[in-house]
């Protein structure tokens, strides 16, 4: 009888174990399942917001920021999104004199304007009708023609002070090297003054630390849009002249293309603005001259290498062809003088707004052997509110006979307007370093914003 009692013991230990074993086998079970809902349920999320967010990327990029009409002329675009907007006018003291909910817009269904003066109107978009998203102006403008260019212009542009593209260190007197501007000056100040006297060009503010005889000097630099007064104290080099260790310019120029001119001999060229080719930094106008200029040859774009068209500009009065009165984003722009009128070889052309552009054909106008002609092009793609306004258009060259002389869009042909349907209705603005037969372009509507 022990032994049955032992033996039965044995039995309900190893009972008791086994049981002990599918017991934790069974939470161990539970807890993978339950490791495992919770990582579908975080992968589930995370697909939710990056759906939801590029949803409401595609969304915000559909629905531009600014949609300008004609007055007196009914203006349709379909937006084709699912949301409502409440059409409100802007009036004196922000009041509208359209009623709180009389005006309610169906975003999702083709929409058809008319207004007959110009006059300023905001729509306040809310997604699915009651979730808000954005606030779109809606500008009524005069309609007018504009003279396509296309022609190849030398630019000479003044800074407006004095741009530092650079600090470094140069050799002292004592071997050593010396940077007096380091952590004190930075790439793209604008230099205004030098110990409170205003400072023209670069000459003026090398001259002025030179003459320091090695007292701290006060250099007043506009940063950011905010006038800043810094002290710097000027070292002797290994030639005994004074420095701080900066390298500064004060002008730029180039080759690009006329776009259009208006009725009243103002013109705009480029589509983009003149940055400094060391900083990026967009220059501050203080003057500039548009010049005749020549194309002596162009480097044929490539994957890897945009290609570029190089001219020769003879600075002299008799080639003059304008004044530049203003440089920004969206280009350069001023008044032209006769000689330019008397080269505008294309008729008047009326404007084409964004909304009307379509996929498809086009042209492009530019001067490349010589003689300013039309060359086909394919809009591939239309971003009516691109973050980048200089990028709203989407291109690629077709046709044969620019390819063959350029490979497709090169350095130097910003500028050439582009034509659809007998319309103006953006310029050339960039090439696609991989790929030159494509590249991007700008609205005529918002270089004529400026």
């Amino acid at each position: 009888m022990k032994n049955m009692d032992t033996d039965t013991d044995s039995v309900k230990r190893q009972a008791g174990s086994e049981t002990v074993i599918f017991l934790e086998s069974w939470r161990k079970c539970v807890r993978r399942r339950r490791v495992y809902r919770i990582g579908l349920y975080v992968a589930l999320s995370l697909c939710c917001a990056v759906l939801f967010g590029y949803g409401y990327y595609l969304i915000d990029r559909d629905i531009p920021s600014v949609i300008h009409v004609r007055a007196g002329e009914e203006q349709s675009f379909d937006l084709d999104v699912p949301a409502k907007a409440e059409l409100v006018s802007v009036g004196s003291l922000g009041k509208s004199n359209i009623p709180k909910g009389e005006v309610i817009i169906d975003l999702s269904e083709p929409v058809t304007l008319k207004a007959n003066g110009t006059q300023e109107y905001s729509m306040e978009v809310k997604l699915f009708g009651f979730l808000p998203f954005k606030q779109v102006g809606i500008e009524v403008i005069e309609d007018c023609e504009l003279i396509p260019m296309g022609m190849p212009v030398g630019i000479y542009m003044e800074a407006d002070g004095v741009l530092v593209i650079g600090v470094g260190e140069f050799r002292g007197q004592d071997g050593q090297n010396r940077a007096p501007a380091r952590n004190i000056l930075q790439t793209g100040d604008y230099v205004r003054k030098l110990n409170g006297e205003p400072v023209a060009d670069k000459e003026t503010f090398i001259e002025g630390i030179e003459a320091s005889e090695g007292e701290p000097q006060v250099v007043t630099v506009e940063r950011k849009g905010e006038l800043i007064d810094l002290e710097v104290k000027p070292v002797q080099d290994t030639t005994g002249a004074y420095k701080i260790g900066v390298w500064v310019r004060d002008s730029a120029q180039g080759v690009g293309t006329m776009t259009y001119v208006d009725c009243e001999g103002n013109f705009g060229a480029l589509g983009h603005g003149i940055s400094d080719v060391d900083t990026s930094t967009l220059m501050e106008l203080y003057d500039g001259t548009l010049y005749r200029t020549t194309i002596l040859d162009i480097e044929k774009g490539s994957a890897g290498n945009p290609g570029e068209m190089t001219g020769m500009i003879v600075y002299t009065d008799e080639n003059i062809l304008g004044d530049i009165s203003y440089n920004g984003q969206e280009g350069i722009f001023g008044c032209c003088n006769e000689k330019v009128m008397q080269e505008a070889d294309h008729e008047a052309l009326p404007i084409g707004l964004k909304q009307e552009i379509e996929e498809g054909p086009a042209q492009i106008i530019c001067t490349v052997d010589g003689e300013t002609k039309y060359y086909d092009i394919e809009i591939t793609d239309i971003h009516l509110d691109h973050d980048n306004i200089n990028r709203g258009i989407e291109l690629t060259v077709t046709d044969p006979k620019l390819l063959d002389i350029t490979g497709g869009i090169v350095q130097g042909m910003s500028g050439a307007p582009i034509i659809q349907d007998g319309k103006i209705i953006g310029a050339v603005t960039h090439v696609l370093i991989q790929d030159s037969t494509r590249g991007y372009g700008i609205f005529i509507e918002n270089m004529l914003e400026h």
